[in-house]
């Protein structure tokens, strides 16, 4: 996973990073879509292209990130409908936004909401996303690029969409285990001068839940691309999105376990929520002569958000219960405007980029005590504006022919909250906050006899607290910082790929906003360190292996004696692939993910989740020219687990209050089938 400095300066002369041979990279034509990414010198950067989402039949639509690896752990909370929680480097992000954050974009729209009304950084914009339409992905696994700011702390995972589909017509329809049936749309005519695509995808299923979860999308996605000439274009994108899903929750697993609850019954069967959004982006890029390229993008959304959950069912009100409403009503604008320059003397050859963000989110948002879905009060209600102005630059150099590579940037990002409380005045308040975020890189190629690349990162991140534990804890850290180090070696051969790191992670304290009960928990300065090692081997023409492997040493809090640890994670993740393409009309993948089992408790070394190792299995059949059979069996070996485990108190109906563990389950061995319909190339 070497990175070269493209000589060509194809694709306006772009760093680009070499792949592993399971994952071949694709370089698009001028006439399609062009992405440029101004990445780090040897940053561990991972690609997955558009073959793994366009040919994988998922039965989830949070089984894309199954598919990404590099060391993500993420798991269903609410059995579907709910944003996934990941656990990434022996941290648990709850859903995306806490303990340094994983970054999500797609198409440079930040995913990540921060002050949702179920967690900061919540990611549940993802649920609009349709695989067929996913271009590439492009996974940095640390703070390592200027380009990228809030939530950035333990990586970014950039999703671009594609400007056209390969075939005037695609459609598939798909149905199979616990009631699921889906089916994806898209027309993409063939304008000259013109990328373009309209796409529809609905879906539908029970789960295997006692009470149905009755989980419903709707997905319209559009792009239209003009191409004015091979230098310029203009790009227009719209989303519309729905969905609506019950839930069972999380159960206490000790009455599991004693045969009292089913795996997968329920508590309270009033859990669920419902989503609507819509998002539309404007996209401009121009090529200078020089090989010069400027882009300028941005983005309006608007959505609606309500969640109803019962995670401590009769702890606080033994008569009523423990339910509540969150809602989330959110409207966010955002720009993008980007410079990249390559550079060539007689000794080296380089590319500068300098770039400026801004992003506004306006949000009204409220938590209610709730019975079967019916507000009983307000605890509290705020409006809230979140800004975020930011400008960075980099540089990247090649040296000696490539042999040696070092790039820097620095990127400053400035922080506005504003909240106005609606239930509690005191609460409100006017705060500023702003961090520098330094990155360098280093890699060096001792012998061109020999394969290997010794290389070095070191980057800064940020993520910010929600604007309401700012302003009402305005004496603590609003913005906390992570720093990560990273050094390792890479090696390629002709059919074997082979890279190897060790990482240390230091973070900075943060307070958080618990949305659930609005309160607060405090999270001191923490420490993570341990070895990351990725494989890919070329086995034949047809069959490729691929694997990865995170594995923490160790992950504590500073200063805290006895010590401390950083729980809710595992420390060991690991993921493999074996790949089939194109033999006698065959396609598909044996996939497996493995998680250990991790501590809940940082006290308590006994108070432990359990692991979990699963396979996924998806084959794709061509049956003649533009069809094609396709199947998925999910949790082959009918594996029972759990997604995601939690700790915490709750009390049953009669019963007293308890301190255990509660658990949503993963589904047993899942079905699915369908057929693939590809008209007009």
């Amino acid at each position: 996973m070497r990175l070269i400095l493209c000589a060509t300066y194809i694709a306006a002369a772009a760093l680009c990073a070499a792949e592993d041979p399971a994952e071949k990279p694709v370089i698009p034509v001028l006439h399609q879509s062009v992405v440029i990414t101004a990445t780090p010198v040897e940053p561990q950067l991972d690609r997955r292209n558009a073959e793994v989402f366009g040919r994988t039949l998922f039965s989830r639509d949070d089984q894309v990130f199954h598919v990404l690896g590099a060391g993500i752990n993420a798991g269903q909370h609410e059995g579907g409908g709910k944003s996934l929680e990941i656990r990434r480097f022996g941290f648990n992000l709850d859903h995306g936004g806490v303990n340094g954050g994983l970054k999500v974009l797609v198409d440079n729209v930040q995913q990540n909401q921060t002050t949702q009304g179920h967690g900061q950084g919540y990611l549940g914009s993802l649920k609009s996303l349709s695989p067929e339409l996913i271009q590439e992905v492009s996974l940095i696994n640390g703070p390592f690029s200027a380009e990228y700011g809030d939530f950035s702390g333990l990586g970014v995972v950039h999703i671009r969409l594609r400007e056209s589909l390969p075939d005037l017509l695609t459609a598939r329809i798909q149905g199979g285990s616990f009631g699921a049936r889906r089916g994806f749309l898209s027309l993409s005519p063939n304008w000259a001068g013109t990328e373009a695509f309209l796409a529809y995808e609905g879906s539908h299923s029970d789960g295997p839940f006692l009470s149905p979860l009755d989980y419903r999308r709707d997905n319209l996605t559009s792009n239209l691309t003009r191409r004015f000439s091979a230098q310029r274009s203009l790009g227009f994108r719209t989303n519309v999105a729905r969905n609506s899903f019950q839930s069972s929750g999380q159960l206490p697993l000790d009455e599991v376990a004693a045969g009292r609850l089913d795996r997968f019954g329920f508590v309270d069967p009033s859990g669920g929520g419902r989503v609507r959004s819509a998002t539309g982006s404007v996209y401009f890029r121009q090529e200078g002569a020089g090989g010069q390229v400027w882009r300028l993008d941005g983005f309006a959304a608007r959505s609606l958000f309500d969640l109803y959950s019962n995670f401590t069912f009769f702890l606080n009100d033994p008569g009523r219960g423990d339910a509540f409403q969150q809602h989330d009503s959110r409207l966010q604008h955002g720009t993008n405007a980007q410079y990249l320059r390559p550079q060539s003397r007689a000794t080296w050859q380089g590319l500068f980029t300098a770039g400026a963000n801004y992003h506004d989110n306006q949000i009204l948002v409220g938590l209610y005590p709730a019975v079967d879905r019916i507000p009983l009060g307000v605890t509290s209600r705020a409006d809230v504006r979140v800004t975020n102005g930011a400008g960075y630059v980099q540089e990247n150099v090649s040296l000696f022919h490539g042999r040696l590579q070092a790039g820097g940037g620095l990127r400053f990002d400035e922080f506005r909250f504003d909240v106005r409380g609606r239930v509690q005045p005191d609460a409100s308040g006017l705060e500023h906050s702003g961090r520098w975020e330094p990155k360098a890189s280093v890699a060096f190629t001792p012998s061109r006899r020999v394969p290997l690349t010794l290389h070095a990162n070191y980057g800064r991140g940020i993520s910010t607290s929600d604007a309401r534990a700012v302003v009402q804890h305005s004496g603590g850290a609003r913005i906390a910082t992570t720093d990560f180090y990273q050094a390792g070696a890479s090696a390629h051969f002709s059919r074997f790929s082979l890279s190897a790191d060790a990482f240390w992670i230091d973070r900075s304290n943060e307070r958080v906003y618990i949305p659930d009960d609005g309160s607060f928990e405090f999270k001191g300065p923490s420490r993570a360190y341990g070895l990351e090692g990725k494989a890919a081997v070329q086995i034949t023409r047809h069959l490729a292996l691929n694997a990865s492997l995170t594995q923490v040493a160790n992950a504590f809090y500073r200063g805290t004696l006895p010590r401390l640890y950083v729980d809710s994670a595992p420390h060991f993740v690991a993921d493999a692939g074996l790949t089939l393409s194109g033999w006698k009309g065959w396609s598909g993948s044996l996939r497996m993910r493995a998680i250990n089992h991790y501590r809940l408790d940082g006290a308590d070394p006994t108070i432990r989740a359990a692991g979990h190792t699963v396979f996924d299995l998806g084959l794709t059949r061509r049956i003649r020219r533009g069809v094609e059979f396709n199947l998925a069996l999910d949790n082959l070996a009918n594996r029972a687990y759990y997604e995601t485990q939690n700790y915490f108190q709750s009390r049953l109906p009669g019963g007293l209050p308890v301190a255990r563990i509660h658990g949503t389950p993963g589904y047993p061995i899942t079905a699915m089938a369908g057929l693939t319909f590809r008209l007009g190339k």
